[in-house]
């Protein structure tokens, strides 16, 4: 799936954000489709939990591919993932985090009306833009700040749905709500700039990172479902309510996450999240098609935003360095 070179072509980075985008919306309106045609709604809890598994499995193979015999297959687990005890715990960092961030999120939209909601977590497009400039020490011209900020705008019009009346009267705190989203907003950011910094500050090999991570994820996922739905799980089973469909929708998971991976190793978190936004928009076109929703104005004019912001974001940018030594030379000139 990944070139065992460094300097990895731009077809090959357009591929990988191409796939990741097509399988993200795949995977969105098969998940619609589920949840709108199950007779018995199964535990998305377990769907995660398995989705690591097969993560992890997937991983395992690439890399037995990768080292091409089973002794140095055994080699790199031995010397990367059983001997390696710090570089699990690292590994283990994102893991734990997204725990924190998914728990922070469900406790925002419980204390937040839901256009609220939608607005406030949407910032996790430019902290992630923000943590990459912090963490990575790179730079992102105007354009590129102004394109971070345009997506954020039209992901938020894309998913917006108009608040209903309801006469059923739920206490929130607000307080609580914003405090818990700007955690979410934080976990977001942190989390994969991290991973993706782990990724590309050595030559360990992708596939080796996976395991390591997903093994701690594996981990992570099987807590959260006991504690959530363990004395459901033990009454109807861990795999109440599954169908064909369901087994899609996990292995579509499964390789959308290995291909979001990858597009972290050979471009960036804000890609990804550009990748992730056009991945709503076709998931939206596709459920029009499929599902009979309704096309409304807020969806076009976000539609709008999100293309006009990759356009934007991916243009080339200025070499100030060029024009400042450049001048830097006439000044020295004109004082001769």
């Amino acid at each position: 799936m990944a070139p065992a070179r460094e300097n990895v072509s731009l077809f090959f980075k357009l591929y990988c954000l191409t796939v990741m985008t097509l399988v993200a919306a795949a995977y969105t309106v098969a998940l619609r489709y589920t949840r709108t045609t199950a007779e018995e709604l199964y535990f998305s809890t377990t769907a995660v939990c398995i989705t690591e598994v097969i993560k992890l499995l997937i991983s395992v193979g690439l890399l037995a591919k990768e080292t091409g015999s089973l002794g140095r297959f055994k080699a790199s687990l031995s010397e990367n993932v059983l001997g390696s005890p710090k570089e699990l715990a690292k590994l283990s960092v994102p893991s734990l985090v997204y725990a924190v961030q998914n728990n922070m999120a469900f406790l925002a939209l419980s204390n937040l009306d839901a256009a609220v909601y939608q607005v406030t977590y949407q910032l996790k497009i430019p902290c992630t833009a923000l943590c990459t400039v912090l963490m990575l020490n790179r730079t992102l011209s105007k354009l590129q700040w102004i394109s971070v900020f345009m997506l954020c705008g039209g992901v938020t019009l894309v998913q917006w749905k108009p608040a209903q009346a309801t006469k059923v009267v739920v206490a929130q705190n607000p307080l609580l709500g914003f405090g818990a989203i700007a955690i979410a907003v934080l976990c977001s950011g942190f989390a994969g700039v991290y991973f993706e910094k782990v990724l590309k500050s050595s030559d360990t090999s992708l596939w080796v990172r996976n395991i390591q991570m997903y093994l701690s994820g594996i981990v992570v996922t099987l807590a959260g479902t006991y504690l959530s739905d363990g004395a459901e799980i033990q009454e109807k089973g861990f795999f109440y309510g599954y169908t064909y469909y369901v087994w899609f929708v996990i292995f579509l998971a499964s390789v959308g996450g290995l291909y979001t991976s990858v597009v972290v190793k050979y471009t960036d978190n804000i890609m990804k999240g550009f990748s992730a936004a056009a991945a709503i928009v076709l998931s939206t076109i596709a459920s029009i098609l499929l599902f009979g929703l309704q096309i409304t104005l807020s969806f076009a004019l976000g539609a709008l935003l999100v293309c006009v912001s990759i356009y934007l974001y991916g243009l080339p940018r200025q070499d100030t360095t060029s024009i400042q030594q450049e001048a830097t030379s006439k000044e020295r000139i004109i004082g001769v």
